[in-house]
């Protein structure tokens, strides 16, 4: 299946397609493991903080997990996070991204969502990624990463 073509639920429920989402613009797509965890927490109030940044550069920032939509508006709500969220039920599109695989905790070994960011050119190609990031100080090495593609485009 086609990256672009998979479905997931927007704020307001609505299915959408990614491509409906990415719509010709730059975006920074990052998958997090769970609302209201302290990494994912720290992760969306980062990405908020920067995001006059990253759209004064053109992009917008989206953010998708398994939670449902009820779930992201309580965790917009709660820490008054202004980034997109998208719920991926199925793990559709986190699995069709390959931030889906083994991880292990207090020695055991599980499935799970992979904390991983994407930046979509307008074409609605990946253009750069990053698997396993660590939540704290991500956001502002994505918006480097952002300045130099911006940078490096005609």
């Amino acid at each position: 299946m086609n990256l672009l073509e998979v479905v997931v639920f927007d704020e307001d429920g609505r299915e959408v397609k990614l491509e409906e989402v990415i719509k010709d613009r730059w975006t920074v797509l990052y998958v997090y493991p769970k609302d209201n965890t302290p990494g994912c927490t720290t992760e969306a109030k980062e990405f908020t903080g920067l995001l006059p940044e990253f759209e004064e550069l053109g992009f917008q920032v989206v953010g998708v997990s398994r939670d449902s939509v009820k779930s992201h508006l309580r965790f917009k709500e709660k820490h008054g996070l202004k980034v997109k969220l998208l719920s991926d039920p199925e793990v559709k599109l986190i699995k069709a991204l390959g931030a889906w695989g083994k991880k292990r905790r207090y020695g055991k070994e599980y499935e799970g969502v992979i904390r991983s960011t994407f930046i979509f050119s307008p074409e609605g190609e990946i253009v750069w990624s990053k698997t396993n990031v660590r939540a704290k100080g991500h956001a502002e090495k994505v918006l480097e990463v952002a300045r130099s593609l911006i940078q490096g485009s005609p």
